[in-house]
């Protein structure tokens, strides 16, 4: 019998590459249309396998799939999915780690590029007819300033390297033992905070990193410093951020992602200068997308074919007995 995929959304314009390598798996893909809850639980019915970029993926969806095997992730982070749940319900989750380190990392240091040389209030000066003698402030040199990252796993360290390479100092808060050449540590966020000309996010969202960046983190920061987020949005307390620049606690912030995402349209984050936004983008190239849709499926294929994807990120379920797959492939 064709399994049948459910892909909940995806940020690309097609699917062919999910679609062929599904095929050669005699899968076929099952498509929503808008991504809502209600939406999900009626497809997901008579599914094999979901495929998630953004959309949520609870319990509830979960719950109405009783055939399906496996819940493959677009992506590296888990927000949007119950694993707790997947897992008691025998479901193999998995992702796909370090497909995107340098389009991210090079996201990460153009947002900092575009605060330093003030790139957004010139050019919409540019636009208006101006010629930048209207536009307040001088661009700032970041060789000498400190970099400090929250984050230190694979696209920490290649936002550290591009940073060294215009000549800033890099400081990271120590998550272990493990000395990184070139990378200064600290212990503790708030020593990261108070000597960090720019704060740059790398962490994934979990119960202990929701709103890491809050009012009293905020006021920790250096008046003069920069926020940068390309991580996920839930770790800064949005209002908190937005109150520290309206009070002038920090100078600015460049977000890619936000909490809520999309922010409303009218959310006044959207018209600060001192903001520069982009549409949780930094992971998307021509290469990374190709990646991530060829990889996202072949871990749907291993499960469908009774073995362990490469991306499992819950092995515990290997032993369940409530496991949707054979269990000789599982061991």
């Amino acid at each position: 019998m064709t399994a049948r995929v459910l892909v909940t959304d995806h940020a690309w314009p097609h699917l062919d590459v999910e679609t062929s390598v599904l095929a050669a798996a005699d899968a076929e893909l099952v498509v929503a249309g808008t991504g809502h809850l209600d939406e999900l639980v009626a497809l997901a019915g008579d599914v094999d396998a979901i495929l998630t970029c953004f959309a949520k993926v609870p319990a509830e969806v979960l719950d109405a799939a009783p055939r399906c095997r496996t819940v493959a992730r677009y992506g590296v982070g888990l927000d949007n999915i119950d694993v707790a749940r997947a897992t008691d319900l025998g479901m193999v989750v998995s992702n796909v780690v370090d497909y995107c380190t340098d389009e991210v990392a090079d996201h990460t240091l153009v947002m900092i590029l575009a605060l330093a040389r003030r790139l957004l209030p010139l050019h919409r000066d540019v636009v208006d007819g101006g010629w930048g003698a209207g536009v307040p402030g001088t661009s700032r040199r970041l060789r000498g300033r400190t970099l400090g990252l929250v984050g230190l796993g694979a696209i920490g360290r290649a936002v550290a390297t591009r940073a060294a390479a215009i000549g800033m100092r890099v400081v990271a808060l120590r998550r272990s033992d493990a000395a990184t050449p070139g990378i200064e540590t600290v212990d503790r966020l708030e020593d990261l905070l108070a000597v960090a000309d720019v704060v740059s996010l790398h962490l994934p969202l979990t119960a202990d990193t929701a709103g890491l960046i809050d009012a009293a983190a905020l006021r920790a920061m250096r008046p003069d410093a920069w926020l940068i987020n390309t991580a996920r949005g839930g770790l800064v307390d949005t209002d908190a951020l937005l109150a520290a620049l309206e009070r002038g606690e920090i100078a600015g912030a460049a977000l890619d992602v936000t909490d809520p995402e999309p922010l409303p349209v009218t959310h006044p984050l959207r018209s600060r200068p001192d903001v520069a936004l982009t549409p949780h983008s930094a992971f998307a190239s021509d290469g990374s997308l190709a990646e991530l849709a060829r990889r996202a499926a072949e871990n749907v294929v291993e499960v469908l074919a009774g073995r362990v994807p490469a991306g499992i990120v819950n092995p515990g379920v290997l032993t369940s007995p409530a496991l949707r797959m054979s269990t000789a492939a599982a061991r």
